[in-house]
């Protein structure tokens, strides 16, 4: 048994977390930029060249994870007892209520233990279960040379545990950048939940003190949360911190990534999908990490494999109404209700808001129908108010400006909420609910006719997304320049239509400033792309050009075929100026880029085969 013991302390010494992360590493996907951004701008701050940032982003696109990461490299990847080195310190803003003395111990007693943790590296003082808080002053003082801000920090624990400090929460929240500033040092402070400061939960506000921490240069302040409404419009948006933050936006992923994620987890968790259905499961998921790994959980558990459409509709079906996102939706939509339910009409108004036809909330529409279902007539200023309090928790959203709301911009989300309401609201049986929905996932009409030509566009997007502000070779656009990419996208679509018609179709559109690139994908097998397909795309580039109007400057076009074009298409796309490419072409393209090339989906045969 000591044996054993000794090989599980071990383990946990060589461990390279000092807080653990949540996603495993053979899962983990694309959140590099993130991670280099923040890990950069930590180390940057040793030069006093850091302002405080906030990384923005809707709710389970991977903040608190990537924030996790970017701390472990801190606390490894540097040499703790550089005395430049910067200290990170990870905090998370609990939901749970706290009295200002409470709040003002807790925070203390935390910067206290990452920065004796790191200075010794040793992950273990992190944990009361290892170092009591009486305990953890005695350690620093007997194994840490102790400069005088950090003896300060010593003194000024003791006086809150006798509470003989005024306002402890503006002195607990300012301590980091005292300990800092006194000492010339460097420290780093991650913040997650940070909305919660604006919550009932705290019957004292901490905002306006934040103001001379976090305009520290020796201290600058890494924030996020989970409700970005809170944090971009009331926190950071107004008042006293307005204008003191750098906003790093964490975008949804992009299908490429979606599908590599998506392609990792079916392999973690033992789920099978066919690779050309890996984008499919992105696209439908947003490109949310956590729905895409929600629906391959769920494939797993089932034992059901996502060979179609047809299939990924049906297990989103099943987690929508009893698996993994209801679990964690139904939590997240429960305790803001909770906080929120003043006028016990709230899970009426969110649910009604879910089923309004168009995306623009009509509240003359939702006050009727609270009067047919609950028998009152609610006053619009009560409905107003209720939904303002929704679009906090991001449940809606509230164009302040125009004083009007509209649904959020989460499929997933609303199709949840549609559920929920039967479910939770209208008290229907959810054994009944969960088969209908089921049974009309199961007729949904395909979103995506073509796959494979879809598994193309997508690798094609994200040479675009990879490329910006490089210049490719131009042979594998069989081109006799070079092509060098816009220094920045302002988007890269996917099945964008010019007018109602079909054949107005474009497979991926991508616009800069001033350039516009449109793009096809053939993945056909045994047969080349013709010049009725080439003039085709012409057409649309013409159609695009004439939209977009003086303002463009350069329109690209781009045809991919994987088993390359006629003679007479050829000839047409160099007459035109068409980039063009194949199958060995785009691999080559993907390489150049740091991307994996295409996969293979057909044996030698040219036979479809299944690739999980």
């Amino acid at each position: 048994m000591n044996n054993i013991n000794e090989q599980l302390f071990a383990k946990k010494k060589n461990s390279r977390w000092a807080i653990r992360p949540l996603v495993p590493e053979e899962v983990y996907t694309n959140r590099e930029e993130h991670l280099e951004y923040l890990y950069n701008a930590a180390i940057d701050a040793i030069g006093r060249r850091t302002t405080s940032t906030v990384l923005l982003g809707q709710r389970r696109m991977g903040k608190t994870e990537i924030f996790k990461r970017v701390v472990n490299r801190l606390f490894f990847e540097q040499d703790h007892l550089d005395p430049n080195a910067v200290v990170p310190v990870y905090y998370s803003f609990k939901d749970e209520p706290l009295d200002r003395w409470e709040f003002a111990i807790g925070y203390t007693e935390n910067f206290l233990r990452w920065y004796a943790a790191f200075r010794l590296r040793d992950p273990s003082i992190l944990s009361p279960d290892s170092v009591s808080r009486d305990g953890l002053s005695e350690l620093i003082k007997a194994r840490l040379e102790v400069p005088e801000g950090l003896a300060g920090a010593l003194n000024f624990m003791r006086f809150l545990q006798e509470k003989d400090v005024t306002t402890p929460e503006d002195k607990a929240v300012t301590l980091p950048r005292r300990v800092s500033d006194w000492d010339e040092s460097t420290i780093v402070m991650f913040l997650d939940e940070f909305q919660n400061t604006r919550l009932p939960q705290y019957n004292f506000s901490i905002v306006g003190f934040m103001q001379e921490a976090v305009e520290s240069p020796t201290c600058p302040h890494f924030v996020t949360g989970s409700a970005m409404s809170i944090l971009a419009r009331e926190i950071l948006g107004r008042g006293s911190l307005f204008g003191r933050f750098r906003s790093h936006p964490i975008e949804p992923m992009t299908n490429y990534w979606g599908a590599r994620l998506a392609f990792n987890a079916s392999r973690y968790h033992k789920a099978h999908i066919d690779e050309k259905m890996l984008p499919v499961v992105a696209d439908r998921c947003g490109g949310n990490p956590f729905y895409i790994t929600a629906v391959i959980q769920q494939a797993a558990e089932q034992g059901k494999p996502i060979v179609s459409e047809e299939t990924l509709n049906e297990i989103l079906a099943v987690d929508l109404s009893s698996g993994f996102i209801w679990a964690e939706l139904n939590d997240q939509v429960t305790k803001w209700i909770e906080r929120i339910n003043e006028y016990g009409i709230t899970k009426w108004v969110l649910y009604l808001s879910a089923i309004e036809e168009g995306d623009r909330l009509d509240l003359d529409r939702i006050q009727k129908e609270l009067a047919e279902r609950e028998g009152k007539v609610v006053p619009i200023e009560t409905i107003r108010d209720v939904l303002i309090k929704l679009s906090r928790g991001d449940l809606l959203q509230y164009m302040e400006l125009g004083g009007w709301f509209r649904k959020i911009d989460d499929p997933i989300l609303l199709e949840f909420l549609k559920v929920w309401g039967r479910i939770e609201v209208e008290g229907q049986d959810r054994a009944g609910v969960q088969k209908e929905l089921v049974r009309h996932y199961q007729t949904l009409e395909r979103r995506i006719r073509d796959h494979l030509g879809y598994l193309a566009e997508v690798y094609m997007a994200q040479v675009l997304w990879n490329g910006q502000r490089k210049t490719l070779a131009g042979r594998f656009f069989h081109s006799n320049e070079d092509v060098t990419l816009p220094w920045r996208f302002i988007y890269i679509r996917h099945r964008t239509r010019l007018g109602a018609a079909r054949e107005m179709e474009i497979d991926v559109e991508a616009a800069a400033a001033k350039e516009h690139w449109i793009c096809e994908s053939k993945w056909w097998h045994g047969r080349k792309v013709s010049h009725v397909e080439v003039e085709s795309l012409l057409r649309k580039a013409e159609a695009l050009r004439e939209a977009e109007g003086e303002g463009l400057e350069t329109m690209r076009v781009w045809f991919f075929a994987h088993d390359g074009f006629t003679d007479k298409a050829e000839g047409l796309m160099k007459e035109k100026g068409v980039l063009w490419s194949v199958r060995e072409d785009l691999d080559a393209l993907l390489e150049s880029v740091g991307l994996r090339r295409l996969p293979n989906i057909v044996n030698k045969k040219g036979i479809e085969v299944k690739c999980l």
